[in-house]
């Protein structure tokens, strides 16, 4: 299975007493991550499944994804791609999901750096996830603990 692990892009700074999961795209944000994803297509990517975290940022980066790479689905809500969760969660999501040829998953920091690390087997590895960036892992099994094989990372500084 191809993994595209990206990072939403560049969202509003929080509002004193507002909700986290409320904060949407700037307008720097949705360009520089077209940009990025115009690249990303170019080469050929085109995941067979979404999924993304409920948070506005993230849906509004899966649904620019979703455009620019032409997915014909909405992407799936799941928690377990929130900023707060684990790597172990989404490894099972990934494992439920193992038909596919090519997932993409759409979320947040801290999560996404410590779960690149996870799938690749070194936990103690220190990913710097870009607002924007996209990591492909490749992954061969599927049992309790993952195998990756990391094949590129982009960022938008790159583009």
């Amino acid at each position: 299975m191809q993994l595209y692990i990206l990072r939403h892009g560049i969202a509003e700074n929080a509002k004193p007493g507002g909700n986290d999961a409320d904060r949407a795209l700037t307008a720097e944000g949705k360009k520089k991550l077209r940009e990025t994803l115009r690249v990303v297509q170019r080469s050929g990517v085109a995941p067979e499944l979404v999924l993304s975290s409920p948070y506005i940022r993230a849906l509004e980066t899966a649904a620019i994804a979703i455009e620019v790479l032409g997915y014909k689905e909405a992407p799936l809500q799941t928690d377990v791609l929130i900023p707060s969760s684990d790597p172990k969660p989404v490894w099972e999501e990934i494992r439920a999901h193992k038909n596919a040829e090519s997932l993409m998953l759409v979320g947040h920091e801290p999560l996404l750096s410590t779960l690149a690390a996870y799938l690749l087997g070194a936990p103690s590895l220190y990913v710097d996830m870009k607002k924007g960036a996209m990591i492909r892992i490749d992954v061969e099994g599927f049992g309790p603990q993952p195998r990756g094989v990391l094949k590129w990372m982009l960022v938008p500084k790159l583009v």
